[in-house]
């Protein structure tokens, strides 16, 4: 981490609709005290992800370029703003006002006091972390950055479901979408190749290592945790270089309604089908798979994802 100078100018990256409605009034919040705090502020609100990312790269590439691009949302909004802000030396901040709020809770950002986030971004202390890139895809989906965490099979379905409810609030949500669609088809034959592995829970660690399994779903990590909270990928680092897979193998329905409570509550999983593994890039095969990235669309499997190294820097703490 270093210290630079306060941040004075800034873009915001704002969504009303986050957070059940909620994004709006926390956006006034934090926009009204970095004014009160001496900063120039110019806001990007628009109901396309694509004029969203047309201006903050315009604001970027212009001769009074921001100090820092500050998103007031949830994850899927910091995803989005990632495609402008990724590998430009720019400083990224986010101001929690979402449903789940993983990089923002990974990051040690207050979640429920918006003074205070903002306060963390006119500081100005930051950190740079890798970031996750989804490079190929089959179903033609564009390559697309991600923070966090890369969903695929049963909890991409569940994300995919939690995303059209309008009840209940909150992470609450996911455990609803969970329930509903655990009465579903569970387990899908994966194949999992690995480039760059550095874990010996492979016959092969190395370039080129391959696992065939039967699989509920396999999600690949960034940062720790996805939907809230949920301690997907637990032993992650965002500065390694690495990405962490978990694959959860072929559970029983009754295996799954009791992993998913201490799933939700943050706790590491220790069941013999939990398996991890740590590699630089990673291929993920398996029919009819969908897939999620920070909680957003991210098309259907096959994918290919590898991490990119100091690709983001971030406001922290």
């Amino acid at each position: 981490m270093k210290e630079y100078s306060p941040v004075r100018a800034i873009t915001v990256v704002t969504n009303p609709r986050s957070g059940q409605g909620s994004g709006g009034n926390v956006a006034s919040v934090a926009i009204d005290r970095f004014r009160a705090h001496g900063a120039e502020v110019t806001e990007v609100r628009t109901t396309s992800a694509a004029e969203s990312v047309r201006r903050v790269r315009e604001a970027i590439a212009s001769t009074a370029k921001p100090d820092a691009v500050v998103c007031i949302g949830g994850d899927g909004l910091m995803n989005v703003t990632l495609e402008a802000v990724a590998q430009t030396g720019v400083a990224l901040g986010v101001i929690p006002a979402g449903t789940g709020n993983d990089l923002a809770r990974e990051l040690g950002i207050p979640t429920n006091d918006p003074i205070a986030a903002a306060d963390v971004m006119l500081r100005g202390r930051t950190r740079t972390i890798d970031l996750g890139r989804i490079e190929s895809a089959a179903s033609g989906t564009p390559p697309m950055w991600f923070a966090t965490v890369i969903g695929t099979g049963f909890d991409a379905r569940v994300t995919l479901r939690a995303n059209e409810m309008r009840w209940p609030k909150g992470r609450m949500r996911y455990t609803v979408a969970a329930l509903a669609e655990i009465s579903g088809h569970l387990t899908v034959p994966y194949r999992v190749e690995l480039t760059g592995a550095v874990t010996s829970g492979l016959a092969n660690p190395g370039t080129g290592s391959v696992l065939e399994t039967e699989a509920v779903m396999v999600a690949v990590g960034n940062t720790r945790t996805y939907g809230g909270g949920m301690l997907i990928c637990p032993d992650a680092v965002m500065d390694d270089g690495l990405l962490d897979l978990t694959v959860v193998g072929g559970l029983s329905r009754r295996e799954m309604l009791r992993l998913l409570p201490a799933l939700s509550a943050g706790k590491r999983q220790e069941h013999p089908e939990v398996k991890q593994f740590r590699a630089a890039a990673i291929t993920l095969s398996a029919p009819g798979a969908p897939a999620t990235a920070d909680g957003e669309p991210a098309g259907s499997l096959p994918i290919t994802i590898r991490a990119v190294p100091g690709a983001l820097t971030l406001l922290v703490p």
